[in-house]
This record gives structure tokens, C-alpha cells and sequence, in this order.
């Protein structure tokens, strides 16, 4: 078995402009003399890899805390690509992961410079995809994101954004992308993990 972490360090990641970056606060310290190390940090429920409930775009959709583990956790298919990910790219994306395993087919993570377009966005939401992911802090368009989140958390499929996939080979894995349960919130960071079963 093999087990990739493809997780952001909290207080080195990247961070959606204009969101506030992670800080951190050291409480205490056992070199000063106190009984143990403390730390304290604040954070944006988006910075690093974190995940889009649908409540991030939408008023009255689901917070962080109601939205269904299994989406979070389970097979996963990683595809390669760079540049918009049109709707024939998510098809064939799609495909290939259903070829693979159906139940890979259900979450979806995209290694490579990519930004998911509005058409390419529909093909997924409309087949029913639990989980979508990529590396940049955003599935859209830097600039101009809204319209594929509506489409997609509209659609109740949940966004993974910026994971690290430079080290996983394209492929099925079990995925754990499970978000801290923080109730209300519109997204929540995870420690994100594909684990793969040597043949």
C-alpha cells in the first residue's frame, strides 16, 4: 500500500486572492518554561486544500457539517491535464475513469495546471459526480469563478481545491478528503489522501 499525501502545509499554502492567509500563534513553550508547546491559529475556511460545501455559493444550500461523508471519502480517479478542461476533455476524463471503475468515475481529481470550464462543468455536474478536484484554489476561472461553482455545488458535488498530485501517476485510488466538521460553514479545510493498493 501506498499513501500519498496531497495536502498543502497550512501555513506555507497558497492562498484565493484577497482571502486572509493561515497565522499562527504560539501560546506557550516548554523552552520558556511552561509545561507544554501551545499553538493557536486563525485561518480562511478556503486557504490551502479545503473543500466547497454548497452553502460557499449558494444561500440556503448545504454547510460543511451536512453534507454526506461518502462524497468526501472513496474511489477517486486522477487524470492528467493542462489548460480549460472543455466538455469533450470531461468526457473523456469520465470515461476513462468508468473504464477503470465505475465507482473511481463518481470523484474526479485533476493533476495539472487546469481550470474547468462552464460547459465542461455541466457534463459532470449532469452525470452525477460526487466530488471534483484540482490543484488550483479554485475549479473556475481565477477571475470569474461563480458560474461553475453554481453549477456544481448546485449539482450537490462538492469541490476539492488545491491538492498537490505532482507525485500520483493517473489512476484509481481510495481518496480521504474528509473536512474538519466546522458546523455552519461554507467549506472547511481536510488533510486530503490517496491511498493505492499495490498489484
Amino acid at each position: 500500500m501506498k499513501i500519498y499525501d496531497i495536502s498543502q502545509e497550512v501555513f506555507g499554502c497558497n492562498v484565493y486572492p484577497g482571502d486572509p492567509s493561515p497565522v499562527r500563534e504560539v501560546k506557550l513553550r516548554i523552552a520558556d518554561g511552561a509545561v507544554c508547546n501551545l499553538t493557536a491559529f486563525s485561518m480562511c475556511a478556503h486557504n490551502g486544500t479545503h473543500v466547497d460545501a454548497p452553502y460557499h455559493f449558494i444561500d440556503g444550500g448545504k454547510t460543511i457539517d451536512r453534507v454526506d461523508m461518502d462524497r468526501f471519502v472513496g474511489f477517486a480517479y486522477v487524470a492528467e491535464h493542462e489548460g480549460d478542461v472543455t466538455a469533450a476533455d470531461a468526457e473523456r476524463i469520465y470515461e476513462a475513469a468508468n473504464a477503470c471503475d465505475a465507482r473511481a468515475a463518481e470523484r474526479i481529481l485533476v493533476k495539472g495546471n487546469a481550470t474547468l470550464t462552464l460547459e465542461a462543468a455541466k457534463y459532470l455536474a449532469d452525470k452525477g459526480i460526487k466530488l471534483y478536484g484540482n490543484e488550483s484554489q479554485t475549479v473556475g476561472p481565477l477571475d470569474a469563478p461563480m458560474k461553475v461553482h453554481l453549477v456544481m455545488l448546485g449539482a450537490e458535488t462538492v469541490l476539492l481545491e488545491g491538492i498537490r498530485l505532482a507525485e500520483v501517476p493517473e489512476g484509481v485510488y481510495l481518496l480521504n478528503a474528509a473536512p474538519i466538521n466546522l458546523g455552519g460553514s461554507d467549506g472547511a479545510p481536510c488533510r486530503a489522501v490517496l491511498i493505492k493498493w499495490e498489484e
